[in-house]
């Protein structure tokens, strides 16, 4: 027997959640349509472009293959949940943005989340190993370089306020 519903509990940006979703709504669906967080951005809806991408217990997901039905238990972090509450931005997302890295904003969300993750487990990548991390986000506006150069920039700052 398929149950109607099942119970989503865990935690989006911080924020406690228990909400009922249907098996089959995508993570992204639950967040744009459920929880008003539209930075998540609905791209391919193939997993191939990354502009859905959150950070599933700091770990890059695809949320238009992700079922919102599956992440109980879980840290889900958005796009808006990396500002502070008073709108300041991230260190990553400021250096995105001294870098120029984006022109239209599109694949933003996820080359940023993707960063995230990047840094969190490697604090010095190379370029090769940036690229690397990026190949599952797509950028049709910027051929890269730009969102390369935010990463490295991120980097420097990081490691600058580490000592």
């Amino acid at each position: 027997m398929f149950e109607d519903v099942v119970l989503l509990r865990g935690r989006i940006n911080g924020t406690l959640c228990e909400e009922l979703v249907p098996p089959a709504m995508s993570l992204l669906t639950f967040l744009r349509e459920g929880q008003g967080l539209t930075g998540t951005h609905m791209g391919c809806m193939t997993g191939h472009c990354g502009a859905c991408t959150v950070l599933i217990d700091g770990k890059v997901a695809k949320s238009c293959l992700t079922m919102a039905g599956t992440v109980g238990g879980t840290k889900i972090t958005t796009i808006e949940g990396l500002a502070d509450a008073d709108g300041t931005l991230s260190v990553i997302q400021q250096a995105f943005r001294d870098a120029g890295s984006f022109q239209c904003g599109f694949c933003a969300p996820g080359m940023v989340l993707t960063a995230v993750e990047l840094l969190a487990e490697n604090a010095t990548p190379d370029e090769t190993e940036i690229r690397e991390a990026l190949s599952g986000n797509l950028c049709r506006c910027t051929g890269y370089r730009s969102i390369v150069a935010g990463i490295r920039l991120a980097a420097e700052r990081l490691a600058a306020e580490r000592g």
